[in-house]
């Protein structure tokens, strides 16, 4: 396999240092715009470096761009874990929010516990603004089906998924909002999916 032309490897750099300071791929025109040539331009070098196996392109969509190959950017990469991106989860009314994965994101290994599995979701609708959770925000899950009361949580009801605070009756299941605005939801058919495990938000 030919090796990376001076250019490709700047590319490729770049790619790996915004991914390290954002925890998320940059745009084709963040790349142009950086180096100065057109988004048509930046396109290339993405094929040409995925040809080359050094960056994964799930599609056209620069949000989907993964490093391949380890990147000497910085010796503490290692620190990191890169953990997918699964969709959008409501936080509001329960609207339907089909998994659809959108890259991922690089967190610091000591914001999550060994040994247990996660992943990200972008939070849509105000109902747990209470618990400091926004509309925008991403949330990190931990994968689980069990919870205790008072466990922010992700569950599937209705074939949609919603982000609420868990509760176990005698007879039933409450999902609280975090608002005072929604009404708690009873059900009796609940299908946990994880658990709130920290919450990022971008200013």
């Amino acid at each position: 396999m030919k090796e990376l032309t001076e250019r490709q490897q700047a590319v490729l750099n770049f790619i790996a240092r915004f991914i390290y300071e954002h925890n998320y791929p940059p745009t084709f025109r963040q790349i142009a715009d950086h180096f100065k040539i057109t988004v048509k331009a930046a396109y290339d070098h993405g094929r040409a470096l995925k040809k080359k196996q050094k960056l994964r392109l799930h599609d056209k969509s620069s949000r989907t761009m993964e490093i391949i190959s380890n990147v000497s950017y910085d010796d503490e990469q290692k620190d990191f874990e890169d953990i997918p991106i699964l969709g959008e989860v409501a936080a509001g009314p329960r609207i339907l929010s089909e998994e659809n994965y959108l890259g991922n994101m690089r967190i610091h290994r000591s914001m999550l516990k060994k040994q247990k599995r996660y992943f990200a979701l972008i939070v849509r609708g105000d109902s747990m603004t209470g618990a400091g959770v926004m509309d925008g925000d991403t949330v990190i899950i931990e994968k689980t089906e069990t919870a205790k009361n008072g466990d922010i949580v992700v569950a599937m009801i209705n074939e949609g998924y919603t982000l609420k605070r868990f509760f176990k009756c005698k007879e039933n299941i409450k999902l609280q909002s975090e608002n005072r605005a929604y009404f708690p939801i009873y059900c009796n058919d609940v299908h946990i999916v994880g658990h709130l495990a920290c919450v990022i938000r971008s200013y």
